[in-house]
C-alpha cells in the first residue's frame, strides 16, 4: 500500500480535556473524523468494527457513518476532522477506518504537544497543525509496514534532525550543514532518513514547504516569488517547478481551482 507524500488537509481541530461523557452516543459526520486519544479511554464501534481505545489509539471514522461511543474513563482526545487530498487507492479504504495504533508514543507525545500549544486558526497553525496530523497518518504507516520487523527501533539521531527540519523549514536550511552537523555525510543522512521515516530530507523537507504554499495559493493574492520566500523557495521559477512536478499542476492553476 503506497503512502502518498502528501494525504490530508485539515478542516477542524478541538482539543477536550477529561470528557466525563459524550453528548451523543452515537453521530455521523460529513467528513473524515478522528478521535485521538491522549489520556483515558472509551469504546466505539464504527460500522461493523468495535472496541476500545485508549492512549496510542486513533479512531477514524468515514463520511456518513455511524459512530458510536462512550467513555469508559474521564477522556482527553484530539477531535480532527479532514479531507483527502487524494482518495486513497481502493484497497486502502479498510485501512483507514476504525482503530488504528502508533507505537512510538514519544513522537505521538510531540505532536499532541504541538497540537496543544497552537489552539488557533491563523495561517501559521493551521499549516503546523495539518503536518502534525499528517505525522500521524504517516507514522502509522510506517509501523504497519515494519511490523514483522521487530528489530526496528526509533533513530534518535533522525528524530532530532526531523525536529530541527520542522522548526527551519521555512528558513534557509541547508541539508548538506545539517547532516555535518549530525556528523553524518549527506549520503549517509539520506540512506539514515529513509529508513526512519519512508522519505528523503528533502523530500520531507518540500511537503512541508509545499503545504504552506498551497494554503497561500488558496488564501492570499501573493505573487509566486513572495509565496516562494515565505515557504523557503529559492525564488518563484524554483517553487513553480517543485510544485507542478509533485501536484501534477502549475500554481497558476492549482489557485484557480481552489481559491477560498
Amino acid at each position: 500500500m503506497a503512502f502518498r507524500d502528501v494525504t490530508i488537509k485539515l478542516i477542524s481541530h478541538v482539543y477536550w480535556h477529561r470528557k466525563v461523557e459524550f453528548m451523543l452516543e452515537e453521530d455521523k459526520y460529513p467528513c473524515w473524523t478522528i478521535f485521538a486519544v491522549e489520556d483515558g479511554r472509551f469504546s466505539y464501534r464504527v460500522g461493523e468494527q468495535k472496541g476500545e481505545a485508549e492512549f496510542g489509539d486513533f479512531v477514524i471514522c468515514p463520511p456518513h457513518t455511524v459512530f458510536q461511543r462512550k467513555t469508559l474513563e474521564p477522556l482527553s482526545f484530539h477531535f480532527l476532522q479532514f479531507v483527502w487530498i487524494s482518495e486513497p487507492s481502493f484497497g486502502d479504504e479498510a485501512f483507514w477506518k476504525g482503530k488504528l495504533t502508533i507505537n512510538d508514543t514519544d513522537r505521538l507525545s510531540s505532536n499532541y504537544r504541538y497540537l496543544r500549544q497552537l489552539p488557533g486558526w491563523d495561517e501559521e497553525s493551521t499549516l503546523h497543525k495539518q503536518h502534525m496530523v499528517n505525522d500521524f497518518l504517516r507514522l502509522v504507516k510506517i509501523e504497519q509496514d515494519r511490523k514483522d520487523d521487530p528489530s526496528t527501533e526509533v533513530d534518535l539521531l533522525m528524530e532530532k534532525a526531523r525536529r530541527h527540519m520542522t522548526e527551519y523549514a521555512y528558513a534557509s536550511l541547508s541539508l548538506f550543514d545539517l547532516a555535518v552537523t549530525l556528523g553524518l555525510t549527506p549520503v549517509q543522512f539520506t540512506r539514515k532518513f529513509r529508513r526512519a521515516f519512508g522519505q528523503t530530507p528533502s523530500e520531507f523537507l518540500n511537503e512541508m514547504r509545499l503545504t504552506r504554499a498551497r494554503h497561500l495559493l488558496e488564501g492570499s493574492t501573493l505573487t509566486l516569488d513572495a509565496i516562494a520566500e515565505k515557504c523557503g523557495f529559492e525564488n518563484g521559477f524554483y517553487l513553480s517547478r517543485v510544485f507542478t512536478q509533485k501536484m501534477g499542476m502549475a500554481p497558476s492553476i492549482y489557485r484557480s481551482r481552489h481559491r477560498v
